[in-house]
């Protein structure tokens, strides 16, 4: 009989500084990602999407095993999941993996970094509850994202984590397919690797962890180096840095045929991290000043200079609706410049009430109330509407269908600004192309993103800037007022250390 496995996902990376929490809305919509799917739906909501679930489906399938969907479920960042999401999504995809019992394995496509309400460590408590409901013996093996913020509990409940290597997470389908292969090598038999877990002792921001860039470039060439037969798949996770708990922060996890070989490849990762730290820093504008280089740079230039708005991430939990870099290119008379995305549904709608063509006045932006951000008010012409629907091919996204609800191109002066009605991290030129805007014939492009854009900007960029705009997840961790960290810890590369 072919193996019976089951799988599912339930995907969250939780700022705990944010200014809104995830509902179960949060998660039926996705916010960029599948909508919730249960049951057989799954196949076709993840089928050819960036998504591990996707590279487990089509490992499995040419491994002949028997398939049991059961619950997928992701939503952008934010703050705490909800207690009412949390134990209602968790609560059902354990049900649905109980009810498919007996089974010769579990496979879970899961974020890493989840605080939910009650429960910091959201997925050592959904792995904990998985492990419960499958007994010792099941094999259980996750996939994560690598700005996951590994827990012991995470460890011991999972026969395996296996996280992506890439940022830019060009690589979470492919993830997904090596969790897989690991999963095929421990069904039916009794034997478990040995586990090796580390946590470094320093916060990484989140704009310096580009595997592009060193020093993530030869810490993860070293990683896959080390592996090999005696040790099957080993990883490291650079971390979220704003989630207030004590598990915060970077680790490596190591698995291995003997404990000494688990222990020697954690050590050789966790020592190149350490030797590492200073390292991960790199250069950040103000608004004003990067927009003035910004504009002096396309002087000479043939293709767009990207400025990446680090600070209002939607990927990190921002609402994505801060004004501070809108404001700085119309400040500075930019022309050929472009934005993306200001999250503001009633300025969407005036716009959509108003037509193409139509002039509005209105206070556009600033509704999370982030600290020294208010509303860009000013007359903005409607270049273009949309209804927000279209597929995002990019590499991050890899075909994901959005959905940001009624969507317009508004300009002002020489300035366009994309205004959606839900949040999705700026990380594909479709985003701008849905209404109208055609991104490589822009001077300037600034990209609510910390990362994930470089994945389809780089190659039309002539350059790419960093600026420090409000926001709810600052390029310096540090900053932030931590409160449950465990003592010890670093709160940024060489930084204070926290207690």
């Amino acid at each position: 009989m072919s193996p019976r496995i089951a799988f599912g996902g339930f995907l969250h990376e939780t700022n705990t500084f944010a200014p809104s929490k995830a509902g179960l809305d949060a998660f039926v919509q996705g916010g960029g990602w599948p909508a919730l799917a249960r049951g057989e739906e799954i196949f076709a909501a993840v089928h050819n999407v960036n998504v591990g679930a996707s590279g487990f489906v089509e490992t499995a399938r040419g491994l002949g095993w028997e398939m049991v969907p059961t619950l997928w479920c992701a939503a952008s960042p934010s703050a705490h999941v909800t207690a009412e999401a949390f134990e209602g999504l968790l609560g059902e995809l354990v049900e649905r993996i109980a009810a498919a019992l007996p089974l010769d394995g579990v496979y879970l496509d899961l974020h890493g970094a989840m605080v939910a309400e009650g429960f910091p460590d959201g997925e050592g408590e959904t792995l904990r509850r998985v492990r419960e409901a499958i007994g010792p013996d099941v094999p259980l093996v996750a996939s994560l994202d690598l700005h996951g913020n590994v827990t012991q509990l995470m460890v011991d409940s999972a026969d395996a984590l296996v996280a992506y290597r890439t940022y830019p997470h060009v690589d979470m389908a492919l993830t997904g397919s090596r969790a897989t292969t690991y999963l095929a090598k421990l069904i039916g038999t009794a034997k478990r690797d040995a586990k090796a877990f580390r946590q470094i002792p320093y916060l990484i921001p989140i704009a310096w962890q580009a595997t592009a860039m060193e020093p993530c470039r030869t810490i993860y060439g070293e990683l896959a180096a080390l592996e090999h037969e005696s040790v099957p798949t080993l990883s490291f996770l650079p971390g979220f840095p704003a989630a207030d708990f004590a598990d915060c922060g970077p680790t490596v996890v190591a698995y291995g045929a003997t404990q000494a070989d688990a222990d020697r490849a954690a050590d050789a990762i966790t020592a190149r991290v350490m030797a590492s730290e200073a390292a991960f820093n790199g250069q950040v504008f103000q608004p004003d000043e990067g927009v003035r280089e910004a504009m002096a740079l396309a002087s000479g230039a043939t293709r767009p200079i990207v400025i990446a708005d680090t600070q209002d991430n939607p990927g990190a939990g921002g609402d994505s609706d801060t004004m501070g870099m809108a404001r700085a290119l119309v400040r500075n008379g930019a022309v050929r410049a472009a934005i993306g995305l200001i999250v503001d549904p009633e300025v969407a709608a005036l716009a959509h009430k108003a037509g193409v063509g139509a002039t509005i006045n209105a206070a556009l932006g600033a509704k999370s109330g982030i600290p020294g951000d208010v509303p860009l008010e000013a007359e903005f012409i409607v270049e273009q509407l949309s209804d927000g629907r279209f597929v995002a091919p990019g590499p991050f996204f890899g075909g994901s269908r959005m959905n940001l609800g009624p969507c317009a191109a508004l300009r002002i002066g020489g300035v366009r600004i994309v205004v959606a009605s839900r949040k999705a991290q700026m990380a594909d030129q479709a985003m701008y192309r849905q209404v109208g805007i055609e991104p490589t014939e822009q001077a300037i492009l600034v990209n609510k993103s910390s990362v994930h854009f470089r994945a389809d900007f780089e190659p039309i960029a002539q350059a790419i800037l960093v600026c420090a705009a409000p926001g709810p997840m600052p390029v310096d961790p540090s900053v932030l007022p931590w409160k449950h960290l465990r003592p010890g810890l670093r709160t940024a590369p060489l930084g204070p250390v926290f207690g």
